[in-house]
């Protein structure tokens, strides 16, 4: 399987990158609806389309509505949005109001509040978790045979974040990480991650393979987390193989041996 980054921004895109939009062509899964979604029409793989929401920040659905693309320009017909219940009242009600948007696409919205415990959705037995951002958003973990995946966006990361159990030692980990160590400050004021804790608690719960994502969009160089000054890309010596997405980035998700 192969996890395609369709955008890798947070809070708005730039000239480099969408906000937050995810996809597994071949499971027909997808993580996060930003304005990257109507990207999937050059991937699809099947007829049925899974969208799991973190939460309802524009910058997470306001692709949503491009379904309409995707159900009229690829092999894909079905759509079901997975979400907190109040988060997919609010986008239906709010996106989805006729005088912002008259034509309603052709989406099954799901509650996660009255989903069985681990569900298959994908193929893969899905778990979330809540995480804490102003809002609220939520944490997802996959697994399908031989391969783990765990998504987190929109959040703080402290050593004492409840969401690190349901993630411990996946095989491979979305992060946030939208601001530098230089700017804690404002990360902790607006809800979101640093590079040095994320790469502290990655390492600490052991995590493989750990993927950077959701950059704050006013730093859009090559190198936005200054990772090249930090000398921190390294899978020796117990800490994770780290990556920073950028869009159109893919990841092939690799059974363990």
């Amino acid at each position: 399987m192969n996890l395609h980054f369709l955008g890798t921004a947070g809070f708005h895109p730039n000239d480099r990158r969408h906000t937050s939009c995810l996809f597994i062509p071949e499971c027909g899964l997808m993580l996060d609806a930003g304005t990257g979604v109507y990207r999937a029409i050059e991937h699809a793989e099947t007829d049925t389309l899974d969208i799991l929401l973190s939460h309802a920040h524009l910058d997470h659905v306001m692709g949503l509505p491009f379904v309409l693309d995707l159900k009229y320009a690829s092999s894909l017909k079905r759509f079901r949005v997975y979400g907190e219940a109040e988060k997919l009242r609010a986008i239906q009600e709010h996106l989805f109001h006729e005088l912002l948007f008259p034509v309603k696409p052709p989406i099954e919205w799901i509650e996660l509040e009255k989903l069985p415990e681990n569900p298959t959705i994908g193929g893969a037995n899905l778990s979330w978790h809540r995480l804490d951002h102003p809002g609220g958003s939520v944490g997802y973990r996959l697994d399908w045979p031989g391969i783990s995946l765990g998504y987190i966006t929109d959040t703080t990361c402290r050593p004492d974040s409840a969401y690190w159990d349901l993630i411990s030692e996946v095989d491979y980990l979305v992060h946030e990480c939208n601001f530098t160590d230089n700017e804690i400050e404002f990360a902790e004021l607006t809800g979101h991650s640093w590079l040095a804790a994320v790469l502290s608690q990655a390492k600490k719960h052991r995590i493989e393979n750990l993927i950077l994502t959701h950059l704050n969009p006013l730093r859009a160089g090559e190198d936005p987390l200054e990772l090249g000054k930090e000398k921190r890309v390294s899978s020796s010596k117990g800490k994770p193989a780290l990556s920073v997405a950028f869009d159109r980035f893919v990841v092939p998700l690799k059974k363990r041996s």
